[in-house]
């Protein structure tokens, strides 16, 4: 077995450490060599050959699920609470069942196209259902989440989250710039969006793949 998809895993930790759980910038040092150090250790005593323990991987991955769950109800009302088909599909994709999560916020947005929040966690699970890449269907189901709610700054930074997890970060860095400026002053996601863009930055500066200013 190849030590990419590894070393890609590695990645996405990192990633969904930073932008999704909010690891403080001071912290990413350190948490950068802990994933080192793991790797250093499995490269010493592993073997990618063999299978991990099925309940830490399934324990991890509802965890990511429901990490990316509540930050997107960070962008929602918390009344009303989201439609029966979205909760439902919640709770298989906290379980690592994206197909079916698919399948039932297809329902949600037939019975209602003008549910931004479906069509949100649409676009979220099939980037879990693609192993993390922004494919064209989850590119469509932001960009209906966009037209039915354009004030909503959800669809545009889960996009630019799923750029960041298919190892495109300038076009993250450049859907969450143009968020940010065409965002109102007084928007309660500004600050904490404007925090997410200064770690992507500083991320980027640290891989030497920065833009120009105004770029």
């Amino acid at each position: 077995m190849s030590w990419l998809p590894i070393i890609a895993l590695a990645l996405v930790t990192f990633v969904v450490a930073a932008f999704v759980f909010k690891l403080p910038k001071a912290g990413w040092t350190l948490f950068a060599a802990a994933l080192l150090f793991g790797l250093t250790g499995y490269a010493l005593q592993g073997n990618p050959g063999y299978a991990g323990s099925p309940k830490d991987a399934e324990a991890k991955q509802a965890e990511a699920s429901f990490a990316m769950v509540d930050a997107r109800r960070e962008f929602f009302p918390r009344n009303p609470t989201p439609s029966r088909f979205v909760t439902t599909a919640d709770a298989f994709a906290g379980k690592g069942q994206y197909e079916t999560a698919a399948g039932m916020l297809q329902n949600a947005v037939r019975e209602n196209p003008s549910d931004s929040e479906a069509w949100v966690a649409l676009g979220n699970v099939l980037i879990e259902h693609a192993d993390g890449s922004l494919t064209p269907a989850a590119l469509y189901a932001y960009a209906r989440a966009n037209e039915v709610d354009p004030g909503n700054p959800a669809a545009s930074y889960f996009m630019g989250l799923g750029f960041l997890r298919s190892g495109r970060p300038v076009e993250a860095r450049q859907a969450w710039a143009d968020l940010l400026e065409s965002a109102p002053e007084d928007a309660p996601w500004r600050t904490g969006l404007a925090e997410r863009l200064e770690r992507l930055e500083a991320l980027m500066q640290q891989m030497g793949d920065v833009p120009a200013q105004g770029q």
